[in-house]
């Protein structure tokens, strides 16, 4: 365990296994819950964690940008998550502590969606209804159930696909129940429509960017405490 954390039994929960790989070398101790980019999927990874006696809740991976001056690869750290117009607050100590001597991250909103949000004109639409920075899957059922059972819990995301981006198919229908990348449909996309082929490319940059910018992060912080 780091030294100073507000915690000792520590959950993660992520959507893709390839966030768990990113954030595991730092937190070896830590229990994970993969969700696959689903609400219910969120809602039984957090539910386990907890059964499972953790006494922290992290929501890690990656996050759509809302925010237009927000690029691939900047790092959120949410003060609140925004579920159903409700603004529902991370805990200070362990948000604090996770952002310790950081001065780049970005300490604004994060919305809960239902659903994955794809496309440039709806992003620019709800950062404009809620002015958060970004939004992500996972993020609002933690709160929402950390919130219940009133256990800490806080959320480290990275923006993928910025504000202006429209995601292609082919990257939509990507991901697996169990958090892999499902090469399948992907092919499939591609070859009904490969004009999608260089938007793919791009996401493919971006999503490199993000996590090699969360990465270089998490070793600032943690390179002497893990």
């Amino acid at each position: 365990m780091p030294a100073g954390a507000p915690f000792t039994r520590l959950g993660i929960v992520v959507g893709m296994e390839a966030e768990a790989a990113l954030i595991r070398p730092f937190f070896p101790n830590a229990r994970f819950g993969i969700s696959g980019a689903t609400l219910d999927g969120a809602r039984r990874a957090t539910s386990t964690l907890l059964a499972c006696g953790v006494d922290a809740v992290l929501s890690f991976g990656l996050a759509a940008g809302l925010d237009p001056a927000l690029y691939a690869g900047i790092v959120l750290l949410p003060r609140h998550v925004v579920v159903d117009g409700a603004r529902i607050p991370t805990d200070p100590a362990f948000s604090d502590w996770l952002g310790q001597g950081l001065r780049s991250v970005q300490r604004g909103d994060l919305l809960q969606s239902d659903v994955i949000v794809s496309d440039a004109p709806r992003k620019a639409e709800l950062f404009a209804r809620s002015g958060c920075e970004g939004l992500d899957m996972e993020s609002g059922v933690v709160a929402q159930v950390c919130s219940e059972r009133k256990v800490p819990f806080a959320v480290l995301r990275v923006v993928c696909d910025p504000a202006d981006r429209t995601l292609p198919a082919a990257a939509v229908v990507a991901l697996q129940a169990d958090g892999e990348i499902a090469l399948g449909p992907i092919l499939r996309s591609v070859l009904a429509h490969p004009g999608q082929i260089p938007a793919l490319i791009q996401v493919g940059r971006d999503a490199g960017r993000a996590r090699k910018a969360m990465r270089a992060m998490l070793q600032r912080r943690f390179r002497g405490d893990s």
